[in-house]
């Protein structure tokens, strides 16, 4: 029995985009986490990265709107635009799906 060769072309996704804002999102709290409730939102950020959220965008979008709210309350204005573009970033899924794109590539 042979071994798979790892995948050397990948398709860029809106998946994938949103993936990055996430990234990009909760590694700005990170470096900022002297502000107020960076920690609360640190944890719901972790949280929607999860599989279980990745899994059920409906629930990602929910929580989302909590993060976004958290955010508007304390944290720096930075961090608050990282997180419009992790909502846009969902949007965009939203509408790749309706589409009809392919999310996830095997």
């Amino acid at each position: 029995m042979g071994f798979s060769k790892e995948p050397t072309d990948y398709n860029k996704t809106a998946l994938s985009d949103l993936q990055s804002a996430w990234a990009v999102l909760r590694d700005a709290v990170v470096n900022d986490f002297s502000f107020p409730n960076s920690d609360t939102l640190l944890f719901y950020i972790d949280e929607a990265m999860s599989l279980e959220f990745v899994k059920n965008l409906k629930m990602m979008k929910e929580l989302l709107l909590l993060i976004c709210n958290i955010a508007s309350q304390s944290a720096p204005e930075e961090i608050i635009k990282l997180a419009e573009m992790v909502r846009e970033g969902l949007e965009d899924v939203f509408s790749a799906i309706a589409e009809g794109e392919k999310l996830y590539q095997r």
